[in-house]
């Protein structure tokens, strides 16, 4: 009987130990930044530069979208900027002296008919206090000379606007038109950059939805780029949060690998978040998980590719490793 005490005692203790361990295994998956690019326009796939799997450096070349529609806007951009450039040329160079010449000419011509128009009336009016004519005739001579005596200051008027020359603030209008021709165009021409796709950054090729010829939606996708260092995204039970922070030393084991790696906390979430079922183990299933990522240190990690599982144990007591 004391026999089957002691070994009752001595499995409850070696069982008790095995749960602790399994507590103390923290699961994921190794992973990397995923950067995806965009389509910025609803255009054919002209031409594709890599393949899925290569490394490419930030500024190569990926592929191109069809740039025709892109290149018609821009000419028509420039050809307005042109337009404003011109319009402003004017305004600062002032009227030529041909114009001031034909506004004296309409001046003389005007202030000619003007006399003219005043000596008939004077005529009219002394034929009219002998009574050889009618009041309406005499009227009517008054009603000309009114109308040539307008078109007399119109003239003048015109001709005193060309020799002051233009007013600054028809030159600022100018000015301000020509800039926002400049920024539109200026606009234009960085979208149309963005037609020949380029890497934003180091990396590898994750994927390529569409092929030669294809014509993505705006917006699409057109390149998934797996960029940066790998890491592991592993979730944390409630019951070692206190203890694991950020900088905290771990070890990570990776399957298919035989040697574990070190590895650091860059970061872990405050608010609990949603746990894949894999790390869900034993009591931890009904517990509340914390995200956090572990930066893979030593050995060469270059061979690990994302998505591949791996498992970690953080030791609390060494919070303070250098990040």
């Amino acid at each position: 009987m004391h026999r089957l005490i002691v070994l009752g005692a001595t499995l409850a203790t070696a069982l008790g130990g095995c749960k602790s361990s399994d507590q103390s295994l923290l699961l994921g998956t190794l992973e990397r930044e995923r950067v995806a690019v965009t389509a910025q326009a609803s255009e054919r796939i002209t031409r594709i530069d890599v393949a899925e799997g290569d490394e490419v450096h930030a500024g190569d070349p990926i592929l191109s979208l069809d740039p025709r529609r892109s290149d018609a806007r821009i000419e028509q951009g420039r050809a307005e900027v042109r337009h404003a450039q011109s319009a402003l040329a004017e305004l600062r160079n002032g009227s030529r002296i041909e114009t001031i010449d034909v506004a004296r000419a309409d001046l003389a011509g005007e202030l000619s008919s003007t006399a003219n128009a005043q000596r008939e009336r004077d005529r009219l009016a002394e034929i009219r206090k002998r009574g050889l004519i009618a009041q309406a005739d005499l009227d009517r001579a008054e009603n000309t000379l009114r109308n040539t005596a307008a078109q007399r200051d119109a003239a003048r008027a015109r001709l005193a606007e060309q020799l002051a020359g233009t007013r600054i603030e028809d030159i600022e209008q100018a000015e301000a038109m020509l800039s926002s021709a400049q920024a539109a165009l200026d606009q234009l021409e960085l979208d149309r950059a963005r037609y020949d796709v380029v890497a934003p950054r180091d990396g590898r090729i994750d994927a390529l939805p569409f092929k030669l010829g294809d014509q993505p939606a705006s917006g699409a996708v057109l390149v998934s780029l797996l960029a940066g260092p790998i890491y592991a995204r592993v979730y944390v039970p409630a019951s070692q949060r206190p203890h694991i922070r950020q900088g905290s030393a771990c070890t990570v084991s990776v399957s298919g690998t035989e040697a574990p790696f070190r590895a650091r906390v860059r970061s872990i979430r405050s608010d609990p978040a949603f746990t894949p079922y894999f790390a869900l183990t034993g009591d931890d299933a009904s517990r509340l998980a914390y995200r956090a990522e572990l930066v893979l240190e030593t050995p060469s990690t270059d061979a690990l590719a994302a998505g591949i599982p791996a498992q970690a144990q953080c030791n609390g007591s060494e919070s303070t490793v250098a990040r």
